[in-house]
């Protein structure tokens, strides 16, 4: 059996040793009460990340005072919450797992204050992520927080943790700080290098003062704010050094600001990407570093800390996704990790849709007491008929409790619609959601009868006590005119290389899946990454040359009805998608109506005017509608018929598997 061993090594920061190199990172869940206390939901959670092998879990908590207002996350600005804290910190504890408070202050990214006046920052620069306007602070203010931070430190240690840890990342308050595009002061607090230090410096020792010398103080930095005009990695190494000098224990490396130039954790950032920043920061400081940002691949983890790019891994939703991960690594059971696809449907863009956090193929996240997998009082014969992810879900739950299932699907694999979601460039992480429920399929003992197309009587025969019909949806046929013309494909049709296309290519339809099919031809025919990479080295090409020699594909446009592309999205999502196909020139007309399909391409309305989008080749991704029929014809029929997925409505795969989660446990 293939051991981890780097990954399982214990380490110490400060005087505390940890077991593991596994850090979870800190995540905004959002499920303490409205004041501010600890929940049984977050109890429960947290517990279970423990149980499941994590070595340090780090836990937000605010500090809501006149610069920060944040309901529902654990408060640390007066004793009496100091008891629910540490009823969290036992139960993590009894599971040998160390955990930090992570102090978070979001300064002008925050949503406002206590009182609805603006948030207070460094200078009344307007945020680019909120659109606010900030005010600025008093020198008497800053110092008023400095005092805040330790005795939110303080209680933290009252309250049972371990150490910790503050939010000087992502465009927040510290961040804000230590930026000249953020901090305009001329006071003490702004101006040069050392005057931008002076707040995160005297908080670290406030801290210092407050909970103790020894106790462990972890701050989390951008390792490169990216962002014109920011720090970039040779300043933030200089503040690295700062930190280390002033008793900083550990040193968390992320990347960028939240409203960045580049994506930061959305699925088509290559995994590892920004190790480099962690290694850099760990050439510069002798205490630990850890690295975070896409990584959710055990051997991925190791090699990073063999190769000596950073002293421990971070990692926030593949905890969501898998509360065991770290346990199966050290185990051995590889296959068996669900792995986070970096899909940001129910956590990234929950949070900054203002929903509740769980995960797509974790409808348990957050839920665990209401999605505790309870064995069937009575074993029934149960068809589930269509092998999507709502129909693998449903199936492998029903077996999972102690039932008789049988997976029929019509076509030669499983998986579906995410089989063609894996297509396009940055999208691939979805076969694993696919392998991994396969693998479910087989563990669980579910017979699956593929290349079968079942129908109502088909079914009736096999006498079932219950069906889940989990069909899905089809294709939606718009009425334009010309539809049938032989310039004409479907956007599925494209996915599966089952369709030619031209130079100029037009797709009707701009939510998700036009979006997706866009990139996918945009990205046909250029010269390929590792072609160019091979040509620049061997000299042929410039590095300039070689990149651009990369977007050059397919001449592509986009019709959309609504006033913008991607509103089937979660905003980070639609923000790293709108990048990649700018990098493509990938055109995109909105408040477009097409209206008819020529033989020279698509003529479209727009704002009362006629125009013509030229087009070799007319894609249509104008959405689906759900395909009843099998469900239709069995009311009646049998004692216990259900339906989940896009057979109910088409809609996203979050919403189909947290269906067949729920009536699998109720069948």
């Amino acid at each position: 059996m293939r051991r981890l061993r780097k990954l399982f090594e214990p380490i110490s920061v400060a005087d505390v040793e940890i077991k593991n190199r596994i850090v979870m990172s800190p995540m905004g869940l959002g499920r303490a009460t409205e004041d501010g206390f600890v929940t049984d939901v977050m109890v429960d959670f947290y517990i279970e990340r423990a149980r499941g092998g994590a070595g340090l879990i780090n836990i937000v908590c605010g500090y809501n005072d006149f610069s920060s207002y944040l309901p529902s996350i654990p408060a640390l600005e007066d004793d009496k919450y100091i008891a629910g804290l540490k009823r969290m910190t036992d139960a993590i504890h009894e599971h040998g797992a160390k955990t930090f408070a992570h102090i978070i202050n979001m300064g002008s990214s925050c949503f406002g204050t206590r009182d609805g006046g603006p948030p207070p920052a460094p200078s009344a620069i307007k945020n680019t992520l909120t659109g606010f306007m900030p005010r600025e602070m008093t020198a008497i203010e800053v110092r008023l927080l400095v005092e805040h931070y330790g005795e939110a430190a303080w209680r933290a240690r009252e309250a049972g943790f371990d150490g910790v840890e503050l939010t000087g990342n992502s465009g927040y308050l510290l961040n804000q700080f230590l930026s000249p595009l953020t901090n305009r002061r001329t006071d003490e607090y702004g101006g040069d290098f050392e005057r931008r230090m002076r707040f995160p410096l005297e908080v670290v020792a406030m801290i210092r003062a407050k909970a103790g010398a020894h106790f462990p103080v972890s701050y989390r930095i951008s390792g490169d704010d990216f962002m014109k005009g920011g720090v970039r990695q040779d300043g933030v190494k200089l503040i690295a050094q700062a930190l280390e000098k002033a008793g900083v224990s550990l040193i968390n490396v992320t990347a960028g600001w939240h409203q960045a130039f580049l994506p930061l954790s959305s699925m088509d950032v290559p995994r590892g990407a920004y190790v480099y920043l962690a290694e850099g920061i760990k050439q510069v400081v002798r205490v630990p570093v850890v690295t975070c940002h896409r990584i959710n691949n055990p051997f991925l983890a190791e090699q990073i800390l063999v190769n000596g790019q950073a002293d421990m891994v971070g990692m926030g939703r593949p905890f969501l996704t898998d509360p065991e991960w770290p346990k199966k690594a050290a185990e051995g059971r590889f296959d068996e990790i669900r792995r986070c696809t970096a899909c940001d449907q129910r956590c990234l863009d929950a949070v900054f849709s203002l929903k509740e956090i769980t995960c797509t193929f974790n409808p348990a996240a957050l839920r665990e007491k209401q999605y505790a997998l309870v064995p069937a009082a009575k074993p029934k014969k149960v068809l589930v008929v269509g092998g999507g992810p709502a129909g693998m879900e449903a199936a492998r739950t029903l077996a999972q409790r102690g039932h008789h299932v049988t997976l029929f699907e019509k076509s030669h694999k499983l998986g579906g619609q995410l089989n063609l979601a894996a297509v396009p460039p940055g999208r691939g992480e979805f076969v694993h959601a696919v392998n991994w429920l396969c693998s479910e399929l087989y563990r669980a003992g579910v017979k699956v009868e593929l290349g079968k197309e079942i129908d109502a009587e088909a079914v009736k025969k096999q006498n079932p006590d219950a069906v889940v019909v989990a069909t899905g949806a089809k294709p939606l046929r718009p009425d334009i005119p010309g539809i049938d013309s032989d310039n004409v494909a479907w956007a599925n049709e494209v996915l599966e290389n089952m369709a030619a296309l031209g130079r100029k290519v037009v797709i009707i339809g701009g939510g998700a899946v036009g979006m997706e099919t866009a990139l996918f031809i945009a990205k046909q025919g250029p010269t390929s990454v590792e072609s160019a990479v091979f040509l620049a080295l061997g000299g042929a090409l410039d590095a300039e040359t070689a990149v651009r020699m990369t977007t050059k594909g397919p001449q592509v446009t986009i019709l959309e009805m609504l006033d913008r592309i991607g509103q089937d999205m979660g905003p980070t999502t639609r923000s790293s998608m709108r990048f990649a196909l700018r990098q493509h020139d990938v055109k995109v007309a909105t408040k477009a109506t097409a209206r008819c399909i020529t033989e020279k391409g698509v003529i479209y309305e727009h704002e009362g005017k006629e125009d013509l989008a030229e087009a070799d080749t007319v894609v249509i991704a104008t959405g689906s509608k759900a395909e009843t029929g099998l469900y239709d014809a069995l009311q009646g029929a049998l004692p216990e018929v259900y339906r989940i997925g896009d057979c109910i409505k088409a809609r996203t795969c979050c919403e189909a598997i947290e269906e067949a989660a729920l009536i699998a446990r109720k069948i």
